[in-house]
C-alpha cells in the first residue's frame, strides 16, 4: 500500500496546525470575522474553513486513486481522457415538429456540435398520439412531436444516421422510438452495426423523480430490460440505457441522494439482466450514466469521481466481472436546469460555465450545456449556440483539458470524495435491507427521500442559508433584462395542426391487414413474457403510431397510478 503522508509527517503537520489554529486564525478572526451563516454543501456535508494532509492521513493512492485507466477509476476510465479526445459535445435538442428539429440539428452541426440528443414532447414521453384528446395545447412544447416512423424519417433528413450517433431521452416508450430509429436508419441504408447512440430506457427513475411513468414498476422494468437484451445482440455500436441521476437533482434532491439512488437503479438492472441468464461481462459494458452538474463546483466533481470508483467495485465485487470495461461508468453530464433562474437570466450564462468546468474535471465523456434562456421557452438559436460555445471555451481555450484529474491530491477534494461515497453507501444499504431498488420504488422510500430533501433546499433559500443571485440576494427590481431576452418564437397551434394531418394520411394509407397483425403479434409477446423488442419494430415498420403501440401494451401490462407517499 502505498500511503500519501508517513506517519511522522503527519504528526507534524497536526502540531502545525493546531499552532496556527491558537496562534494565527484568532488574529485574523479579529480583524475580519467569519461570516455567520452555515458553510455547508448542498449536501449538507460540514465544510471545514481549511483541509491539510491531516485529513486524509490514511489515504491510500493505489486503492483510491491509482492511474487514469486502471482500477478503481477514479482519476478516469480512459488513460489518456481529453489529451486524445474531447468529450462528446451533445447538446440536448428537440422541438415543434420533426421539420423544426431537423433544421435546429443541422445548425448545431454547422457550429460544431458532435453528437445528437433529442428531446421529446410530452405527449410523445407518455406515449400519446397528437391527435389524442390528452395531447391537446401540448404538442412541440418541451420537445418534438414523433408519433410515427415518418416524422423520425423527416428529422432526419439530409443527415447521415451511420455518421451521428443520437442519444434520446425517453423512457415508458424507449421500445418504440429506438425502433423508430433503427427502421429510419434501414431505410437509409445503414447496417445495425454502424447505428449509435444511446436510449435513456430507464424506468425507476421515472417513479422517483420524473414521474412520466406510463406502466406499474414490474412491467416498466420488464420493457426496459427486453430493450437492452435486444440491444446487446443486435446493435453492437448501441447505449441501451442511461441510468439517470440528472432527474433525480433536478426533483430536489441532494448530490449524495442523486449518486446513491442513481447507482442502486444500476444495480437493480444489473441483477434483472443476470435473472434473463445474461453473463455481466456481455452486457456491463454497454450500460450508461446520465448525471447532474449542479452549482456547487467541487461537490460536483467530488461526486463524479467517487461515481466511478463505486461502480467499478460494485461490478468487480458484488458481480464478479471479469473486463475491465465492465467496471467502467460511461457517463454523460447535463448542467443543473433547476439552478437557471428567470430573474437576471443572463446571469445563467455565467452558472452553466461553471457547472460546466465540474462536470470536465470530473471526467465525463460527453456533456450538454443549458441555454441562459431555458427558464422562458425552449432555446433559440442564439443561446443555444452560446451554450455550445461555452463548451468549446473549456475545451480549446481554458487548458482544463491539458492534464488528466488536476484535482488529485487536492486535501480538499479528496476528503471531499471520501465523505460522498461514504455517505452513499449508507444510502445503497438501506436500499439492499429493503430488497433492492424495485422495492424501495413501491414502498416509496427514494420518493421520500428526494420530497424531503427538495423542501429543506427551498425552506434554505427562503430563509438565506442558501444564496441565489438576482432571486435572494443582489436582487434587481428592474425587468428589462428579462423583456430582452431574444425568445424562440414558433407557431404551436400550426404545428400540432400539421401533426394531426400527417398522423390522419399515415392511418389512411398503410397497410391495414400487415398494421393489424403486427399489433396482435405484439400483444401476444407481451402476455406470454417474450422479449417485445422484434414486435415493436415491426409494428413501427408497419406504420402503426406511437399511441397505437403503447395502447396495446397498455391492455398487457396496464397503467400505473402514483400512492400517496405520506
Amino acid at each position: 500500500m502505498t500511503y500519501l503522508y508517513d506517519k511522522r509527517s503527519i504528526n507534524e503537520i497536526k502540531d502545525s496546525l493546531e499552532r496556527w489554529e491558537k496562534e494565527v486564525l484568532p488574529v485574523w478572526l479579529d480583524r475580519v470575522p467569519e461570516r455567520s451563516e452555515g458553510f455547508t454543501t448542498l449536501s449538507d456535508i460540514p465544510v471545514k474553513r481549511l483541509y491539510t494532509p491531516y485529513d486524509i492521513q490514511d489515504f491510500d493512492y493505489n486503492k483510491k486513486l491509482g492511474f487514469p485507466g486502471t482500477h478503481p477509476y477514479t482519476r478516469g476510465i480512459h488513460a489518456t481522457m481529453y489529451r486524445a479526445r474531447l468529450w462528446t459535445m451533445r447538446m440536448f435538442s428537440g422541438f415543434g415538429g420533426p421539420e423544426e428539429t431537423n433544421k435546429r440539428l443541422k445548425f448545431l452541426i454547422e457550429h460544431g456540435e458532435t453528437g445528437l440528443s433529442l428531446a421529446f414532447d410530452y405527449p410523445t414521453l407518455l406515449g400519446i398520439d397528437p391527435d389524442d384528446s390528452m395531447a391537446q395545447g401540448e404538442v412541440g412544447i418541451v420537445g418534438v412531436s414523433v408519433p410515427t416512423i415518418e416524422d423520425m424519417k423527416i428529422m432526419f433528413s439530409g443527415i447521415n444516421m451511420g455518421e451521428v450517433t443520437t442519444n434520446m431521452t425517453i423512457n415508458p416508450p424507449a421500445p418504440v422510438l429506438l425502433s423508430f430509429y433503427v427502421g429510419t436508419a434501414e431505410e437509409q441504408g445503414v447496417d445495425y452495426s454502424r447505428i449509435g447512440g444511446t436510449t435513456q430506457n430507464d424506468p425507476l427513475k421515472e417513479f422517483i423523480a420524473q414521474k412520466s411513468y406510463v406502466f406499474p414498476p414490474e412491467p416498466a422494468v420488464r420493457v426496459g430490460m427486453d430493450l437492452i437484451e435486444w440491444s446487446v445482440k443486435n446493435l453492437p455500436k448501441w447505449n441501451p440505457i442511461s441510468i439517470s441521476g440528472y432527474h433525480i437533482r433536478e426533483a430536489g434532491s441532494t448530490a449524495v441522494q442523486e449518486l446513491a439512488f442513481t447507482i442502486a437503479d444500476g444495480i437493480e438492472y444489473v441483477r434483472q439482466l443476470i435473472s434473463r441468464g445474461l453473463d455481466v461481462d456481455d452486457f456491463a459494458s454497454r450500460l450508461s450514466f446520465f448525471w447532474d452538474s449542479h452549482i456547487n463546483f467541487f461537490e460536483e466533481i467530488a461526486k463524479f469521481r467517487a461515481a466511478r470508483r463505486m461502480w467499478a467495485t460494485i461490478m468487480k465485487e458484488w458481480f464478479n466481472a471479469k473486463k475491465s470495461r465492465s467496471m467502467w461508468m460511461r457517463f454523460h453530464t447535463q448542467t443543473a436546469g433547476v439552478s437557471l433562474t428567470a430573474q437576471q437570466p443572463w446571469n445563467n450564462i455565467i452558472r452553466t460555465a461553471i457547472e460546466a468546468m465540474a462536470a470536465v474535471l470530473g471526467g465525463t465523456q460527453s456533456l450538454h450545456t443549458n441555454s441562459f434562456d431555458e427558464p422562458f421557452r425552449v432555446p433559440s438559436e442564439f443561446a443555444a449556440k452560446i451554450a455550445l460555445r461555452t463548451q468549446q471555451i473549456i475545451a480549446y481555450e481554458s487548458g482544463i483539458a491539458d492534464t488528466i484529474d488536476p484535482l488529485a491530491g487536492s486535501y480538499y477534494v479528496e476528503w471531499l470524495t471520501d465523505e460522498i461515497e461514504n455517505r452513499a453507501w449508507d444510502y445503497i444499504d438501506r436500499i439492499e435491507r429493503l430488497g433492492g431498488m424495485l422495492e424501495a420504488v413501491k414502498k416509496g422510500y427514494p420518493q421520500r427521500e428526494v420530497t424531503e430533501a427538495s423542501y429543506t433546499y427551498q425552506r434554505y433559500v427562503e430563509e438565506k442559508k442558501k444564496y441565489i443571485v438576482g432571486v435572494n440576494i443582489f436582487e434587481d427590481r428592474e425587468i428589462d433584462e428579462i423583456r430582452n431576452v431574444p425568445l424562440l418564437e414558433y407557431n404551436q397551434e400550426e404545428i400540432e395542426r400539421r401533426q394531426k394531418e400527417r398522423i390522419s394520411k399515415i392511418r389512411a394509407s398503410r397497410n391495414l391487414e400487415r398494421w393489424e397483425r403486427s399489433l396482435s403479434e405484439l400483444r401476444k409477446a407481451a402476455e406470454k413474457d417474450i422479449n417485445i423488442m422484434p414486435y415493436i419494430l415491426e409494428a413501427a415498420k408497419a406504420r402503426a403510431t406511437l399511441g397505437e403501440i403503447m395502447n396495446t401494451l397498455k391492455e398487457v401490462f396496464g397503467t400505473y397510478v402514483e400512492p400517496p407517499i405520506y
